[in-house]
């Protein structure tokens, strides 16, 4: 803890660095999930070929990852795009995944009376089905910043910046508390992330806090209907 209170000015540049590397690829793969998952949704073929997809995406390894697309997309080793790029493809698998099940999840009673009332298709899906979806969604997104805050701490190893310098610089230097410093920054970064997404997610749906309010009014009902 010493290193780091010594060191705040430069815990916060790489902690800029680390947060426009792991988010980024967040609201890109989200961008690109979310209709991606609505298009498939509904057919068959098409959504099995994007899980399996998804599924070979997510299997390759991060760091291979990294070294490998410089030759693929034309940029240097040591450019951020890799990670932006290889974190977005992590990303947009695993947020595809969690936007069919999130959408399995909405019942269909609740689909079939958006259509009796004159809901078409697109509609329903933007002001019916993804609002309900969103508790789903939000504990996919809760797991993918995580992921991406660990992914970019091993980026280090290759040179990327972000707080997984520390780790490389300490272990090079035999510095312990530096990568102490390192692991406690990492881990007070994923906290706080981890509780303004739950927060954004409960502000996002309130009939959720409301449902909750009203169940143990309910369960005395119940329990005397029995």
């Amino acid at each position: 803890m010493h290193y780091l209170l010594t060191h705040l000015a430069t815990a916060w540049a790489l902690t800029v660095v680390h947060l426009r590397l792991s988010l980024l690829p967040v609201l890109i793969g989200a961008a690109l999930a979310v209709p991606l998952g609505a298009l498939v949704h509904r057919a068959p073929v098409a959504r099995r070929l994007t899980t399996a997809t998804a599924g070979v995406v997510f299997t390759i390894p991060s760091l291979a990852l990294f070294v490998a697309l410089p030759m693929v997309i034309g940029t240097r080793i040591l450019d951020e795009a890799n990670v932006i790029v290889a974190l977005t493809a992590y990303t947009t698998a695993l947020l595809v995944r969690a936007v069919l099940e999130a959408l399995d999840a909405v019942p269909a009673p609740v689909r079939d009376a958006a259509t009796a009332v004159g809901y078409p298709g697109l509609r329903r899906m933007l002001a019916v089905e993804l609002p309900l979806s969103l508790p789903v969604l939000v504990a996919a997104v809760r797991v993918v910043v995580a992921t991406n805050i660990a992914m970019v701490a091993v980026g280090s190893v290759i040179g990327i910046g972000g707080l997984g310098g520390w780790f490389t610089q300490g272990y090079q230097t035999d510095k312990s508390d530096q990568i102490l410093a390192g692991i406690v920054a990492l881990l007070m970064l994923a906290l706080v992330l981890d509780a303004l997404i739950v927060v954004a997610g409960r502000l996002a749906t309130p009939w959720e806090r409301a449902g909750r309010r009203r169940s143990p009014a309910l369960s005395p009902v119940v329990g005397g209907a029995r």
